[in-house]
């Protein structure tokens, strides 16, 4: 194919239903809530991943959102990460609570998600607890799989993004600002830099150097110009050092889908599982390669956000320079398991909008 596709980050994943989880995690989260779980909606379409998400209503009248998944999903891993970091954010940082996790094992065979509805099977909830602190999993025996559920707060909003307006880019952005100077310096004393991903053996980090050398082939489907660009897109690729330095502790992973307003137009940040540290402008200039795709003038935000008005711009093109590299990865690989075809689109989409964003800074069109 050629050029970027379309991606509705509303319909990414492919998630089980309630019927489908075991007895088990259900009885748990019972108990954990201290009342029954009344009415269950639909999972979310939005994410990547095969983990159960969905909205949920509780007998004494509350409203909450509940995530799970068994321990041979990238999920299960990720929700307990999540479960530990939030309640230890910021109180100025606007996240759904944690309100309640708890963890059971099942047999691993009927267990799995995205079993049919109905194949649910009983096995062993373990203590669980109401609050912001996970429990401890039950052992598993061979043939069992582990489960892990965390229950938050519901948030009855909406997804930005699709397209951005300049009224939610606004919003977006005056969130972000005040996040990054919560986060700066990080309150966490246990986050490794994002620097430390892009010197790991499975980040793309010498990817235009290989394709140039022949080791790699070029990416098909993407702007006629970029192969007149690795040497240069490689030079960027190795500002991060000084470009990234953590400063600040950063969501790493902030997109459409893990946005929602409100019907105060506050905004909201989720998925909170990547926690880490770099620069305090990295969330928000994230968002921006995809936000000017959409017609947002991001050049002149960029001149006059605190963020980023002293920043820079070689760290700026540096920064969409590596994760432009890490985006075109893969790109026509299976998706990892329990993740969705979707993924990659998304990785396609992203790495196109990244290269023009860099396109138009660096006049390279």
């Amino acid at each position: 194919m050629s050029g970027p596709p379309e991606v509705d980050y509303t319909a990414t994943s492919a998630r089980p239903s309630w019927s489908a989880l075991p007895a088990s995690l259900r009885h748990a989260l019972t108990v954990a809530l201290g009342t029954e779980i009344l009415e269950v909606a639909p999972s979310v379409g939005s994410g990547f991943t095969g983990g159960f998400a969905a909205p949920v209503t509780l007998a004494d009248g509350r409203q909450l959102f509940i995530k799970a998944a068994d321990d041979s999903q990238h999920p299960y891993k990720a929700y307990q990460r999540e479960a530990e970091l939030v309640p230890r954010l910021p109180a100025s940082i606007q996240v759904p609570r944690i309100l309640a996790t708890a963890h059971a094992t099942a047999p691993r065979t009927a267990a799995a998600a995205g079993s049919p509805p109905g194949a649910a099977t009983r096995g062993k909830p373990s203590t669980t607890i109401s609050g912001a602190t996970a429990s401890s999993p039950t052992p598993a025996t061979e043939g069992e799989a582990r489960w892990f559920a965390v229950a938050s707060e519901r948030v009855d909003a909406r997804m930005p993004g699709m397209p951005w307006t300049p009224e939610d880019f606004a919003t977006v952005t005056s969130t972000l600002e005040q996040m990054a100077d919560a986060l700066t310096p990080s309150p966490f004393d246990d986050l490794e830099p994002f620097s430390a991903e892009i010197e790991g053996p499975s980040f793309p980090r010498y990817r235009p150097a290989e394709i140039l050398a022949g080791k790699e082939p070029m990416p098909e489907g993407f702007q006629p110009w970029l192969p007149d660009r690795l040497r240069e897109l490689q030079e960027l690729v190795e500002l991060y050092p000084t470009a990234l330095a953590p400063t600040s502790a950063i969501h790493t992973d902030i997109r459409p889908d893990n946005l929602l307003i409100d019907a105060s137009n506050i905004c909201w940040t989720v998925d909170w599982n990547w926690l880490s540290l770099g620069p305090a402008w990295f969330d928000w200039v994230g968002l921006l390669p995809l936000a000017h795709r959409h017609g947002i003038d991001t050049l002149a935000a960029v001149k006059t956000s605190p963020l980023t008005a002293d920043v820079p711009p070689e760290h700026l093109d540096c920064f969409a320079a590596v994760l432009a590299v890490y985006f075109i990865n893969r790109l026509d690989a299976p998706p990892p398991p329990g993740c969705t075809p979707e993924i990659r689109r998304h990785q396609r989409l992203y790495a196109w909008a990244y290269f023009d964003w860099l396109a138009i800074r660096r006049n390279w069109a």
